[in-house]
């Protein structure tokens, strides 16, 4: 199989993402436009080696695409219940879904289910990580807690908010989390030992949806986020301070994504059925210390 290249990225309508492709000359062209959810695309998740596509309708099915071609490689589903999340195994050979009824399933990419873990471990409207060495699963097991579940050891830890948590994100060095909470903040913990509240971010708007956050820059120095006002947040990680917000969007910035290989580009998704792709004109986020920047935007091919 022709392997697909890394300045592949997306933007979307509900049901259908769209592919763009980066050039070098910083030119954006449509790549692909992918067909087959019935409802709309609620979560898309890379793989590790960036080849291959995961999306998750909303409480209906996974579906693994090849980035390169564009083809729909494999459906994975389970008989009359809808799957909620995807999340990767680190060796890009099986993931971890969220199923309706509140149990968690591992899946490999021929689409056996693996292995499945029941009981009230995740909520409806949850995200998930998986650690590197795919012993420890985080999710949401209720409305203000976050379960951290060692499944090899069998021990369970928690992080409890006195608020509604509405979406978390796993640093890199899987010893922070990014934790999105009712009252329009944003909660680092601390979690390589007993969870620890570290440091609190604030700023974007969020009152009616699930907005998502996420580490970005080297070391993750920097937290972006979506927000309800249409912007994309940035906050230096270690002072908490805002250092940037992008505009752009015409509907609320529900997610982010910073690029794992390009530490100067961020992607946005929208209640516009658009994703923006946001590159550095100024700043170098390859530096830790970098406190001010700029971004250029791309989305179906027009710079803005």
């Amino acid at each position: 199989m022709q392997r697909g290249n890394n300045s592949l990225r997306g933007c979307w309508d509900p049901s259908s993402p769209r592919w763009m492709k980066v050039h070098e000359h910083g030119e954006v062209s449509l790549r692909h436009t992918l067909k087959g959810h019935q409802k709309p695309v609620a979560m898309v998740a890379w793989s590790p080696d960036d080849f291959y596509l995961l999306s998750c309708g909303i409480e209906e099915v996974v579906r693994c695409w090849d980035v390169n071609t564009g083809e729909s490689l494999y459906v994975y589903e389970k008989a009359g219940l809808g799957l909620i999340s995807c999340v990767w195994s680190a060796d890009g050979k099986q993931f971890f879904s969220g199923v309706t009824d509140r149990s968690i399933s591992l899946w490999d990419l021929q689409g056996n289910e693996v292995e499945h873990w029941k009981g009230n471990r995740i909520t409806k409207n949850s995200d998930m990580a998986v650690a590197k060495d795919s012993k420890q699963i985080i999710t949401m097991c209720r409305e203000t807690a976050i379960l951290l579940f060692d499944r090899e050891a069998r021990i369970e830890k928690l992080i409890e908010e006195d608020q509604t948590i509405t979406s978390f994100a796993l640093s890199k060095d899987e010893e922070f989390l990014l934790v999105n909470v009712l009252n329009q903040e944003i909660h680092l913990w601390s979690i390589s030992d007993v969870p620890k509240l570290v440091t609190k971010y604030k700023g974007h708007r969020r009152s009616r949806f699930v907005i998502r956050s996420c580490f970005g820059g080297l070391g993750q120095a920097f937290i972006a986020s979506g927000s309800e006002d249409s912007q994309v947040y940035i906050w230096h990680r270690p002072t908490g301070d805002l250092i940037q917000t992008l505009s752009g969007h015409s509907g609320a910035v529900n997610c982010v994504s910073w690029n794992p290989t390009n530490l100067q580009m961020l992607a946005s998704g929208s209640d516009d059925h658009t994703i923006r792709i946001w590159g550095s004109t100024r700043v170098n986020f390859k530096r830790k210390d970098m406190l001010s920047n700029g971004f250029v935007c791309h989305c179906n091919g027009v710079s803005k």
